[in-house]
């Protein structure tokens, strides 16, 4: 006796896949992209002027991180 299992994917095609990894790898990149412009322009800040607004020089990576990514 003979079976037969017909199986087919149910979800999106392989050309669909591929276009949203793209898309998702170019979100990351425009994450990034966002965090580095974001540390650069603290960083840039002097002592000072961190100090006024509050922040430490030792901060600057987590608030960075925190304003592109969330907490």
């Amino acid at each position: 006796m003979a079976h037969v299992i017909n199986t087919t994917y149910a979800g999106n095609s392989l050309f669909a896949r591929i276009r949203t990894l793209f898309q998702e790898l170019q979100d990351q990149r425009a994450l990034h992209r966002e965090y580095t412009r974001t540390y650069n322009e603290l960083n840039a800040l002097s002592d000072r002027d961190l100090a006024d607004i509050g922040i430490g020089r030792g901060d600057i990576d987590t608030l960075a991180r925190e304003h592109v990514y969330g907490a």
